[in-house]
């Protein structure tokens, strides 16, 4: 393709491959291709407010892949069209990932309603990666109603996810006691929902205990938005046990959002940090792409303690006043 309107045009239409491609775009940190990545950007139609953006967060091993692959098929017959971005740590050798999260979805994988993206965290904290939410912008102009997040994992840093998802689910394991103290505090007052997977065979007392102890939990907790009780559900993602219960749970607080209109309020601000985030990375990625910004910094800055932080200023400044004048 020789440019990006004719990649915009073969977005909207749906291929996938151009789907691909522009997301592919997005993430690069190529000075060439950010320019590029900024037109199409600017070029894409405002989002709707019939698309709903779902985070879903969760330690190693709950199963948040089986969990996605039973709720995105429930997502599917209730006539929406499905896309996933599953985020996968980079290495901090090569910068790879494994990207392995799809072939874990085997029936959604083969559905034409579905579009799964796995994508490399390429070292930014916050459980997502740094293009994800333009990622998300890309999608809904492709038509896809329904955008799931599975993050890194869950902790105090996986919280970044909220600010471009609608509603955001955490999932935990059978076990309570050890684990209930275990999980990030910071997590279970975000979460919208919290769902307790695996509740089948042996552990499936285990998860009712869970249950009521997160239930106990959550009442000494204020919840994310205002009127909404935060449920905490039992599933079998393997069973797929408890996931109509899930999908009816998400378009309740769905029309909650939409009622009360917290549902624009959040986008917008969530718009507005999303923007002030892409400059400070820019800002980075500048310097961090010329070597001899960083080479002059070592030498001239690292000389005295007492002087580091104003020269450090003070060159930074001279950078970006030399910039401007160009």
């Amino acid at each position: 393709m020789n440019s990006t309107g004719e990649l915009l045009s073969q977005v909207i239409k749906g291929d996938r491959k151009s789907i691909a491609k522009a997301i592919t775009l997005v993430e690069s940190k190529k000075p060439q291709d950010r320019a590029l990545a900024d037109d199409l950007l600017n070029a894409l139609p405002e989002p709707g407010e019939n698309t709903l953006r779902i985070g879903i967060s969760g330690p190693p091993g709950v199963g948040k892949s089986t969990f996605i692959e039973a709720i995105g098929q429930k997502i599917i017959e209730d006539n929406n069209r499905l896309a996933i971005l599953a985020v996968d740590p980079s290495s901090t050798i090569t910068g790879g990932s494994i990207l392995g999260d799809k072939t874990r979805m085997d029936i959604l994988s083969k559905s034409d309603e579905t579009f799964i993206r796995p994508s490399p965290s390429s070292g930014n904290l916050g459980g997502v990666g740094h293009a994800t939410k333009d990622s998300v912008q890309i999608l809904e102009s492709a038509g896809f109603s329904v955008i799931l997040i599975e993050t890194l994992g869950v902790g105090q840093a996986e919280t970044e996810v909220l600010e471009m998802t609608d509603i955001y689910l955490v999932l935990l394991s059978p076990g309570g006691g050890d684990e209930l103290q275990g999980i990030k505090r910071g997590i279970i007052e975000l979460a919208d929902i919290l769902i307790v997977n695996k509740a089948d065979g042996n552990l499936e007392a285990t998860a009712k205990s869970t249950v009521l102890d997160y239930k106990n939990a959550m009442k000494l907790q204020k919840p994310r938005h205002e009127n909404w009780s935060v449920p905490v559900l039992s599933i079998s993602a393997l069973k797929s046990k408890g996931i109509d219960e899930v999908w009816e749970e998400i378009l309740n607080l769905k029309n909650h959002l939409h009622s009360n209109n917290i549902f624009i309020k959040n986008r917008s601000s969530q718009d507005e940090k999303w923007q002030k985030k892409k400059k400070k990375n820019l800002i980075i990625s500048m310097m961090e792409s010329e070597d001899e910004i960083l080479e002059k910094i070592e030498k001239k800055i690292i000389e005295s303690d007492k002087q580091l932080l104003k020269k450090f200023t003070d060159w930074i400044k001279s950078i970006f006043k030399s910039r401007n004048s160009q």
